[in-house]
């Protein structure tokens, strides 16, 4: 058989079983499988960790959206960790007359070094990460502990919601997300969990630990670092919490900075390769199978140069209409007829290379990954920048 041709084959394969077939396979399995917990909500002192450089803007929304939880106010600590903020962040915190939040200012140093520094200075049962950005829903806080009812449980994570964008470019950003959650969920029913989102989790605080420095994604680090401890790592659907859809270019970048952190995760956690991990098959598919996704399309496109005369041509056209599409998104008319197409294959096309370049982390200093996040008010459509952790 011809080689092209096979090479094909194995490659297509290759990008239908990680965007189409794990998926389904997880789905099934978690419906047939499933490995429910035991909740109830039992109130213990939480203490909430934000950390935050140059989020000025951001401040007030959040402290007002962890205080009008219906979670016993006098168990709530919130502790904003300024990594080198040079704007008013800390002259905002410092301003607060409530005594259950605090400010604990630090040198720029990332949010790693943010992140182990405030586990270091609260003192709750249980602690919260979120972002300074993205607000709680009422219950989230509560829905959260519940779960630790469970002596299961060492790591328990939200779910994030992306508010309605303006434009196809952001709709399909939140579409993604919701891919992505049902996935994370699924894997959520099976026990075989393998990070938390990043803007709503919690841990149990006698298996918090330090974070290296230069990690890229503490919310993959932690929840992995309990998950070996012989503990779980659960979503909890209830514990909500809303964000503002973003660019694609932001989208990029974040991508970027997250597979890079796959890389990284693999040298922390080298048992994740090891078949007799009940993940393995799990990491393999959805983390190193993502970061594989460019050079399967790659391989694609190289083989269908040598393919047989009666199928080349079908094979490059198609790509040509598929990348050329992506290419002129852009262009085209937001109401558009061909706009949905468009922007959906130019978001794919995009987040695909974001994993191509996540191998940059292999030539920079992890901390230079990190880029400002663009968003967008549903309230006032004025374009927002989030600092970098």
């Amino acid at each position: 058989m011809n080689l092209a041709v096979v090479t094909l084959a194995i490659s297509a394969g290759f990008v239908l079983y990680v965007l189409l077939v794990y998926p389904a396979v997880i789905a099934v399995w978690a419906r047939l499988f499933p490995r429910p917990i035991s909740k109830s909500f039992v109130p213990r002192p939480i203490s909430v960790i934000i950390p935050v450089r140059n989020g000025a803007q951001w401040i007030e929304r959040k402290i007002a959206s962890l205080l009008a939880s219906d979670y016993p106010g006098s168990l709530i600590e919130i502790l904003f960790v300024s990594d080198g903020s040079t704007d008013a962040t800390e002259d905002i915190l410092r301003a607060c007359t409530d005594s259950r939040v605090r400010c604990l200012a630090l040198p720029a140093g990332g949010k790693a070094v943010a992140l182990t520094r405030g586990m270091e200075a609260v003192s709750g049962d249980f602690i919260v990460f979120t972002d300074v950005r993205q607000e709680f829903d009422p219950g989230a806080l509560r829905s959260l502990v519940s779960c630790f009812a469970d002596p299961s449980i060492g790591v328990v994570t939200g779910e994030l919601h992306i508010r309605k964008g303006s434009s196809s470019e952001e709709g399909n950003t939140g579409l993604y997300w919701r891919y992505e959650k049902s996935i994370r969920r699924n894997l959520s029913r099976i026990d075989v969990m393998l990070g938390a989102t990043g803007s709503i989790y919690a841990i149990r605080r006698e298996l918090a630990a330090p974070i290296p420095p230069n990690t890229l994604l503490d919310d993959v680090y932690l929840p992995l670092n309990v998950a070996f401890r012989g503990f779980r790592v659960y979503f909890e659907e209830e514990a909500k919490a809303y964000d503002y859809p973003t660019e694609l270019r932001s989208e990029f970048w974040r991508k970027v900075r997250t597979q890079a952190g796959v890389y990284q995760t693999v040298a922390q956690f080298p048992a994740l390769l090891w078949p007799g991990n009940r993940r393995f098959p799990h990491f393999l598919s959805h983390k190193a199978g993502r970061l594989l996704l460019p050079f399967a399309l790659i391989a694609i496109g190289v083989s269908s140069l040598f393919l047989p005369e009666r199928w080349r041509a079908v094979a490059l056209l198609a790509q040509l209409v598929f990348y050329g599409l992506a290419a002129l998104d852009p262009l085209i008319p937001e109401r558009a007829w061909l706009k949905r197409a468009s922007s959906l294959t130019r978001t794919f096309v995009v987040l695909v290379a974001a994993a191509l370049g996540a191998v940059v982390v292999f030539f920079v200093p992890p901390q230079r990954l990190w880029r400002e996040t663009r968003v967008t008010t549903a309230s006032s459509a004025a374009t927002r920048i989030e600092p970098r952790p």
